[in-house]
Parts: structure tokens; sequence; C-alpha cells
């Protein structure tokens, strides 16, 4: 697992890039404020429900949630199932609006 700043992803999305987005959060979270991720909530990572992101095993992955915290999670675990190249948005979705939806 590797750190990614939402400078980074965000310029990378503004660029047109296609980027693998996690959204690790609950889906009433993702409700409220998302940056397009696939929603799937660290609970389904943690039991190993991950059949829709399994085609993303060896391409960059990135996770993020309201924090940090679960994403680093759901990260490690990913990283254990075999992904090769995970990374968790430093700041999650707080740092991301913080900076971009003052």
């Amino acid at each position: 697992m590797e750190l990614i700043t939402a400078e980074e992803v965000k310029s990378r999305l503004d660029a047109g890039e296609q980027l693998n987005l996690i959204d690790v959060r609950e889906p009433r979270e993702n409700a409220e404020f998302n940056i397009g991720g696939i929603l799937l909530p660290l609970g389904k990572i943690q039991s190993m429900s991950i059949d829709e992101i399994e085609p993303l095993r060896e391409k960059e992955v990135i996770c993020y949630c309201r924090s940090g915290n679960r994403s680093g999670q759901a990260c490690l675990i990913l990283d254990t199932l075999g992904f090769t190249k995970t990374k968790n948005l430093s700041g999650g979705m707080l740092g991301w609006q913080e900076k971009y939806h003052n």
C-alpha cells in the first residue's frame, strides 16, 4: 500500500485519466458526497466479497473513506488478497472536501 494525495487524484481526474477508485464507506456516506468510485464498504472487503473488483488485481486501485482509516485497512486486506498496487487516499473525503468544497 502507498499513500496518494487528494491533489494527485484530483489532477489525474481533471486530466481525464480513468482511475480505479473504491469507496469503502457505507452507502449513506457515499450518497452524501463521493468522487465517483465503486462503492464497496469495508465490511464487504473484510468478508472477502470482492468479485466486482477482482479484475483490478494487477492494476492501480485507490481506496478512500471518510478520513483515510478504513481505506487504509481495506488496502492492507486487498494486499493480502493479492492486489499489487493499492493506494490509500490520504485524508479521505474530509481532506478532499476541505481542499475542494469549502
